[in-house]
């Protein structure tokens, strides 16, 4: 498929995006607000800017469907094998300067998220999978080389039985996630933004997921990759895993739940 390190190269292409980001989230920002009421700014952008560009040149041969190039009218034609871009997924969170927001790049592989990389630039955490289905988290430091040799490996809380712990949108939440979530038993709920929630429940500190309002595919592609790697999934509401690259939907996703398996 792929004679790059697939995994090393996705990770330092976002960090690079994650660069770009920081360097604007410590200014003042102008925000504009596109044709679906959603918030973009300068960050998205730029982000965006570097990651097709160094898409396009690691790997020339791979279609890239990314938000704002959509928000454009831009989407390649694209097979069985393409990319899903979030340059900068939780721009509201960015706008908050909460910190909770990430860079997405997932890779959709007949129609399953197959690989991905989501990094967290202001938690200076990157979540990542390999081509043998392993999950990791790498803390980043100043001095990044691009090495993953300090990864750490990474898996769900795969218990059953006991009491969920269960993290949901923090801009998004509404009264049908509390209600779908009375039907487990919950111990906590955490808030959080961005695709960050699969690494939470990818790396064991939170087990359970549901949105049950829109999404598009590249908010959750890279997401779904690590989770699966790290031994959980993401399903619809039929019990089926998840899938992408639905044009005539306009790449938005049915309701969903992530879990710990």
């Amino acid at each position: 498929m792929l004679e790059k390190n697939l995994s090393s190269e996705l990770v330092n292409t976002a960090y690079k995006a994650g660069l770009v980001i920081m360097d604007i989230y410590k200014k003042d920002f102008n925000i504009d607000i596109k044709n679906d009421n959603s918030p973009v700014t300068i960050a998205d952008q730029k982000a965006e800017e570097l990651i097709l560009s160094d898409l396009s040149n690691k790997f020339p041969n791979i279609p890239v469907i990314s938000e704002e190039a959509y928000s454009n009218g831009i989407i390649p034609d694209f097979s069985n094998e393409f990319f899903l871009v979030d340059p900068l997924d939780g721009t509201k969170e960015f706008i908050k300067k909460n910190g909770e927001f990430t860079v997405n790049i997932g890779l959709i592989k007949n129609g399953y998220a197959l690989m991905g990389v989501v990094y967290a630039p202001a938690k200076k955490y990157m979540y990542f999978c390999d081509e043998n289905n392993n999950a990791f988290e790498l803390k980043i430091n100043n001095n990044f080389s691009g090495s993953l040799k300090d990864a750490k490996k990474i898996n769900t809380n795969s218990s059953k039985e006991v009491a969920l712990t269960a993290i949901t949108s923090r801009s998004h939440n509404n009264s049908k996630t509390d209600d779908f979530l009375k039907n487990y038993n919950i111990k906590e709920t955490l808030l959080f933004g961005s695709s960050y929630k699969f690494c939470l429940i990818a790396s064991g500190k939170a087990d359970i997921y549901p949105r049950l309002s829109p999404t598009c595919e590249w908010d959750i592609a890279a997401g779904h990759a690590i989770l699966k790697a790290a031994g959980g999934n993401v399903y619809s509401l039929d019990g089926n895993e998840l899938q992408y690259g639905f044009k005539k939907e306009k790449f938005i996703n049915p309701p969903f739940l992530a879990r710990n398996y």
